[in-house]
């Protein structure tokens, strides 16, 4: 069950790369140079609220230095990249390697 969810949220986070990087398509064709947007700033066009409370969250909750060492330069790297990076690491952590002599093996 649990590698079940763990291949969804790999789903999940590549549809939203795919979303992420079909945007920054539209508008490099758009601009005629290449843009990519970062995680940040797409976070600050949906909901400024919800970045700000992460951030006061962490430097209350965690520790002050984490959110400038830790997650701020990933919210600096373009949305596909971080979220196709998330989808690998979720489909990892789901993986269940094959049995060696199959399933009927005696």
């Amino acid at each position: 069950m649990i590698r079940t969810f763990l291949h969804f949220l790999s789903l999940l986070c590549l549809l939203l790369a795919i979303m992420a990087g079909t945007l920054d398509s539209i508008e490099s064709v758009s601009s005629s140079s290449v843009v990519m947007t970062s995680l940040g700033n797409h976070w600050q066009n949906l909901d400024v609220v919800s970045l700000t409370l992460a951030e006061e969250a962490v430097r209350n909750y965690i520790h002050p230095d984490v959110w400038r060492w830790a997650v701020a330069p990933l919210l600096a790297q373009p949305a596909f990249a971080v979220f196709l990076v998330l989808s690998l690491l979720f489909w990892m952590m789901g993986y269940r390697r094959p049995r060696f002599a199959g399933r009927f093996s005696a």
